[in-house]
Protein backbone atom coordinates (compact mmCIF):
# COMPACT_ATOMS: atom_id res chain seq x y z
CA UNK A 1 0.00 0.00 0.00
CA UNK A 2 2.80 2.44 0.84
CA UNK A 3 4.58 1.61 -2.41
CA UNK A 4 1.38 2.42 -4.32
CA UNK A 5 1.07 5.62 -2.30
CA UNK A 6 4.62 6.59 -3.32
CA UNK A 7 3.77 6.06 -7.01
CA UNK A 8 0.57 8.10 -6.67
CA UNK A 9 2.39 10.93 -4.88
CA UNK A 10 5.15 11.00 -7.52
CA UNK A 11 2.46 11.18 -10.21
CA UNK A 12 0.80 14.08 -8.35
CA UNK A 13 4.14 15.88 -8.07
CA UNK A 14 4.78 15.41 -11.79
CA UNK A 15 1.28 16.67 -12.66
CA UNK A 16 1.91 19.72 -10.47
CA UNK A 17 5.15 20.38 -12.37
CA UNK A 18 3.36 20.14 -15.74
CA UNK A 19 0.64 22.54 -14.57
CA UNK A 20 3.17 24.99 -13.12
CA UNK A 21 5.34 24.85 -16.23
CA UNK A 22 2.45 25.54 -18.55
CA UNK A 23 1.20 28.35 -16.29
CA UNK A 24 4.55 30.16 -16.33
CA UNK A 25 6.32 29.51 -19.60
CA UNK A 26 4.65 26.66 -21.43
CA UNK A 27 6.55 23.47 -22.15
CA UNK A 28 9.86 25.28 -22.67
CA UNK A 29 9.65 26.97 -19.27
CA UNK A 30 8.91 23.66 -17.60
CA UNK A 31 11.85 21.93 -19.32
CA UNK A 32 14.27 24.73 -18.41
CA UNK A 33 13.24 24.65 -14.72
CA UNK A 34 13.37 20.86 -14.61
CA UNK A 35 16.82 20.83 -16.25
CA UNK A 36 18.21 23.35 -13.77
CA UNK A 37 16.76 21.45 -10.80
CA UNK A 38 18.18 18.19 -12.15
CA UNK A 39 21.65 19.71 -12.42
CA UNK A 40 21.42 21.01 -8.87
CA UNK A 41 20.39 17.63 -7.46
CA UNK A 42 22.63 15.43 -9.63
CA UNK A 43 25.75 16.20 -7.61
CA UNK A 44 24.07 15.59 -4.28
CA UNK A 45 22.76 12.24 -5.56
CA UNK A 46 26.01 11.06 -7.16
CA UNK A 47 28.20 12.11 -4.24
CA UNK A 48 25.60 11.76 -1.48
CA UNK A 49 27.63 9.21 0.48
CA UNK A 50 30.78 11.36 0.60
CA UNK A 51 28.95 14.63 1.25
CA UNK A 52 26.76 13.55 4.16
CA UNK A 53 29.37 11.30 5.80
CA UNK A 54 31.89 14.14 5.78
CA UNK A 55 29.25 16.51 7.12
CA UNK A 56 28.84 14.37 10.25
CA UNK A 57 32.55 13.51 10.66
CA UNK A 58 31.78 9.83 10.14
CA UNK A 59 34.75 7.47 10.06
CA UNK A 60 34.76 4.14 8.25
CA UNK A 61 34.89 1.19 10.61
CA UNK A 62 36.72 -1.99 9.75
CA UNK A 63 35.70 -5.41 11.00
CA UNK A 64 38.50 -5.37 13.57
CA UNK A 65 37.43 -1.94 14.90
CA UNK A 66 33.70 -2.68 15.25
CA UNK A 67 33.36 -6.48 14.96
CA UNK A 68 29.81 -6.75 16.34
CA UNK A 69 28.31 -3.99 14.18
CA UNK A 70 30.24 -5.10 11.10
CA UNK A 71 29.21 -8.76 11.37
CA UNK A 72 25.61 -7.76 12.07
CA UNK A 73 25.45 -5.60 8.92
CA UNK A 74 27.11 -8.35 6.86
CA UNK A 75 24.60 -10.99 8.02
CA UNK A 76 21.63 -8.69 7.42
CA UNK A 77 22.95 -7.71 3.98
CA UNK A 78 23.26 -11.37 3.02
CA UNK A 79 19.72 -12.00 4.26
CA UNK A 80 18.47 -9.03 2.19
CA UNK A 81 20.53 -10.21 -0.83
CA UNK A 82 22.53 -7.00 -0.93
CA UNK A 83 26.25 -6.33 -1.46
CA UNK A 84 28.09 -5.54 1.76
CA UNK A 85 27.84 -1.77 2.34
CA UNK A 86 30.57 0.27 3.97
CA UNK A 87 30.08 0.75 7.69
CA UNK A 88 30.64 4.12 9.37
CA UNK A 89 30.54 5.37 12.95
CA UNK A 90 29.44 8.93 13.73
CA UNK A 91 30.81 10.61 16.86
CA UNK A 92 28.04 11.84 19.14
CA UNK A 93 25.74 10.84 21.98
CA UNK A 94 22.36 10.99 20.23
CA UNK A 95 21.37 7.45 19.22
CA UNK A 96 20.62 7.55 15.49
CA UNK A 97 21.55 5.98 12.14
CA UNK A 98 21.16 6.50 8.40
CA UNK A 99 21.95 4.93 5.04
CA UNK A 100 23.32 6.67 1.98
CA UNK A 101 24.74 5.91 -1.46
CA UNK A 102 23.44 6.18 -5.00
CA UNK A 103 22.81 2.43 -5.41
CA UNK A 104 23.34 -0.88 -3.55
CA UNK A 105 26.85 -1.21 -5.04
CA UNK A 106 27.90 2.20 -3.66
CA UNK A 107 26.11 2.21 -0.31
CA UNK A 108 27.01 2.92 3.29
CA UNK A 109 25.30 2.60 6.65
CA UNK A 110 26.25 4.89 9.51
CA UNK A 111 25.52 4.53 13.22
CA UNK A 112 26.23 7.01 15.98
CA UNK A 113 28.30 6.07 19.01
CA UNK A 114 25.18 6.77 21.05
CA UNK A 115 23.03 4.17 19.29
CA UNK A 116 25.53 1.41 19.97
CA UNK A 117 25.50 2.28 23.67
CA UNK A 118 21.71 2.65 23.91
CA UNK A 119 20.24 -0.30 22.02
CA UNK A 120 20.43 -4.02 22.60
CA UNK A 121 21.87 -6.23 19.87
CA UNK A 122 18.37 -7.22 18.71
CA UNK A 123 17.19 -3.61 18.61
CA UNK A 124 20.27 -2.51 16.70
CA UNK A 125 19.67 -5.30 14.17
CA UNK A 126 16.16 -3.90 13.61
CA UNK A 127 17.63 -0.45 12.93
CA UNK A 128 20.28 -1.79 10.55
CA UNK A 129 17.61 -3.84 8.78
CA UNK A 130 15.64 -0.62 8.26
CA UNK A 131 18.67 1.15 6.80
CA UNK A 132 19.45 -1.72 4.46
CA UNK A 133 15.82 -1.63 3.28
CA UNK A 134 16.35 2.00 2.22
CA UNK A 135 19.35 0.84 0.18
CA UNK A 136 17.52 -2.10 -1.38
CA UNK A 137 14.47 0.02 -2.25
CA UNK A 138 16.70 2.77 -3.75
CA UNK A 139 15.06 5.41 -1.58
CA UNK A 140 17.98 7.81 -2.10
CA UNK A 141 17.06 7.86 -5.81
CA UNK A 142 13.36 8.29 -5.06
CA UNK A 143 14.10 11.17 -2.71
CA UNK A 144 16.38 12.84 -5.27
CA UNK A 145 13.74 12.63 -8.01
CA UNK A 146 11.12 14.10 -5.67
CA UNK A 147 13.52 16.88 -4.64
CA UNK A 148 14.31 17.63 -8.31
CA UNK A 149 10.65 17.99 -9.29
CA UNK A 150 9.86 20.06 -6.17
CA UNK A 151 12.90 22.23 -6.91
CA UNK A 152 11.74 22.79 -10.49
CA UNK A 153 8.31 23.89 -9.21
CA UNK A 154 9.96 26.36 -6.82
CA UNK A 155 12.03 27.75 -9.69
CA UNK A 156 8.91 28.19 -11.81
CA UNK A 157 7.24 30.02 -8.92
CA UNK A 158 10.24 32.35 -8.70
CA UNK A 159 10.07 32.94 -12.46
CA UNK A 160 6.38 33.81 -12.13
CA UNK A 161 7.10 36.16 -9.24
CA UNK A 162 9.75 38.11 -11.18
CA UNK A 163 7.50 38.19 -14.26
CA UNK A 164 4.73 39.78 -12.20
CA UNK A 165 7.12 42.29 -10.60
CA UNK A 166 8.56 43.44 -13.92
CA UNK A 167 5.32 43.15 -15.87
CA UNK A 168 6.57 40.30 -18.01
CA UNK A 169 3.15 38.77 -18.46
CA UNK A 170 1.43 38.12 -21.76
CA UNK A 171 -0.43 40.81 -23.64
CA UNK A 172 -3.85 41.87 -22.37
CA UNK A 173 -5.62 40.51 -25.44
CA UNK A 174 -4.17 37.04 -24.76
CA UNK A 175 -6.68 35.33 -22.50
CA UNK A 176 -4.35 32.54 -21.45
CA UNK A 177 -1.96 33.07 -18.59
CA UNK A 178 -3.08 36.67 -17.86
CA UNK A 179 -5.19 35.86 -14.80
CA UNK A 180 -3.48 37.46 -11.77
CA UNK A 181 -5.22 35.05 -9.37
CA UNK A 182 -3.76 32.08 -11.28
CA UNK A 183 -0.38 33.79 -11.06
CA UNK A 184 -0.65 34.20 -7.29
CA UNK A 185 -1.71 30.55 -6.94
CA UNK A 186 1.36 29.56 -8.93
CA UNK A 187 3.69 31.65 -6.73
CA UNK A 188 2.26 30.72 -3.33
CA UNK A 189 0.34 27.46 -3.55
CA UNK A 190 2.40 25.39 -6.03
CA UNK A 191 5.71 25.37 -4.04
CA UNK A 192 3.79 24.70 -0.81
CA UNK A 193 1.90 21.81 -2.42
CA UNK A 194 5.16 20.43 -3.84
CA UNK A 195 6.75 20.49 -0.39
CA UNK A 196 3.75 18.73 1.18
CA UNK A 197 3.86 15.99 -1.48
CA UNK A 198 7.65 15.63 -1.16
CA UNK A 199 7.35 15.17 2.62
CA UNK A 200 4.52 12.65 2.12
CA UNK A 201 6.77 10.62 -0.21
CA UNK A 202 9.49 10.63 2.47
CA UNK A 203 7.01 9.39 5.10
CA UNK A 204 5.70 6.61 2.83
CA UNK A 205 9.26 5.35 2.24
CA UNK A 206 9.86 5.22 6.00
CA UNK A 207 6.86 2.91 6.46
CA UNK A 208 8.14 0.61 3.70
CA UNK A 209 11.66 0.54 5.19
CA UNK A 210 10.21 -0.23 8.63
CA UNK A 211 8.28 -3.23 7.30
CA UNK A 212 11.07 -4.57 5.07
CA UNK A 213 13.71 -3.97 7.74
CA UNK A 214 11.65 -5.77 10.38
CA UNK A 215 11.35 -8.81 8.10
CA UNK A 216 15.09 -8.81 7.44
CA UNK A 217 15.90 -8.58 11.16
CA UNK A 218 13.48 -11.43 11.84
CA UNK A 219 11.19 -9.81 14.43
CA UNK A 220 9.19 -6.56 14.16
CA UNK A 221 9.53 -6.05 17.94
CA UNK A 222 13.26 -5.48 17.55
CA UNK A 223 12.62 -2.33 15.51
CA UNK A 224 9.53 -1.12 17.39
CA UNK A 225 11.39 -1.31 20.72
CA UNK A 226 14.36 0.50 19.15
CA UNK A 227 12.14 3.27 17.78
CA UNK A 228 10.67 3.95 21.24
CA UNK A 229 14.15 4.41 22.70
CA UNK A 230 15.42 6.46 19.77
CA UNK A 231 12.43 8.80 19.78
CA UNK A 232 12.75 9.54 23.50
CA UNK A 233 16.52 10.04 23.27
CA UNK A 234 16.27 12.37 20.24
CA UNK A 235 14.11 14.74 22.31
CA UNK A 236 16.61 14.78 25.18
CA UNK A 237 20.05 14.59 23.52
CA UNK A 238 20.79 17.30 20.95
CA UNK A 239 22.53 16.62 17.66
CA UNK A 240 24.10 19.19 15.33
CA UNK A 241 22.12 18.10 12.29
CA UNK A 242 20.98 20.14 9.30
CA UNK A 243 17.30 20.20 8.22
CA UNK A 244 18.42 19.25 4.68
CA UNK A 245 19.69 15.85 5.90
CA UNK A 246 17.21 15.19 8.73
CA UNK A 247 15.09 12.95 6.49
CA UNK A 248 17.98 10.48 6.13
CA UNK A 249 18.05 9.45 9.79
CA UNK A 250 15.87 6.67 11.19
CA UNK A 251 14.33 9.20 13.58
CA UNK A 252 14.48 12.94 13.05
CA UNK A 253 17.56 14.30 14.84
CA UNK A 254 15.85 17.68 15.20
CA UNK A 255 13.66 18.43 18.19
CA UNK A 256 10.84 19.89 16.10
CA UNK A 257 7.81 18.69 18.01
CA UNK A 258 5.78 21.72 16.98
CA UNK A 259 6.20 21.12 13.25
CA UNK A 260 2.94 20.05 11.62
CA UNK A 261 2.76 16.44 10.45
CA UNK A 262 2.24 17.64 6.87
CA UNK A 263 5.75 19.08 6.81
CA UNK A 264 7.46 16.25 8.68
CA UNK A 265 9.90 13.95 6.88
CA UNK A 266 9.04 11.10 9.28
CA UNK A 267 5.66 9.54 10.11
CA UNK A 268 4.32 9.95 13.67
CA UNK A 269 6.29 7.58 15.89
CA UNK A 270 3.19 6.02 17.45
CA UNK A 271 1.92 5.06 13.97
CA UNK A 272 5.26 3.51 13.00
CA UNK A 273 5.29 1.43 16.18
CA UNK A 274 1.63 0.48 15.76
CA UNK A 275 2.22 -0.76 12.20
CA UNK A 276 5.27 -2.78 13.25
CA UNK A 277 3.48 -4.41 16.17
CA UNK A 278 0.54 -5.35 13.93
CA UNK A 279 2.90 -7.39 11.74
CA UNK A 280 2.81 -10.38 14.11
Amino acid sequence: MNSLRTVALMAALTALLVWAGNAVGGQNGMLIAFGLAMLMNFGSYWFSDKIVLRMYNAREATESEAPELYSMVRNLAQRAQLPMPKVYIIPGDQPNAFATGRNPEHAAVAATEGIMRTLSREELSGVMGHELAHIKNRDILTGTIAATIAGAISMLANMAQWAMIFGGGRSSDDDEGSNPIAGLLMIIVAPLAAMVIQMAISRSREYVADADGARTAGNPRYLSNALRKLHDAAQQIPMHATPATAHMFIVSPLSGGAIANLFSTHPPMEKRIEKLESMH
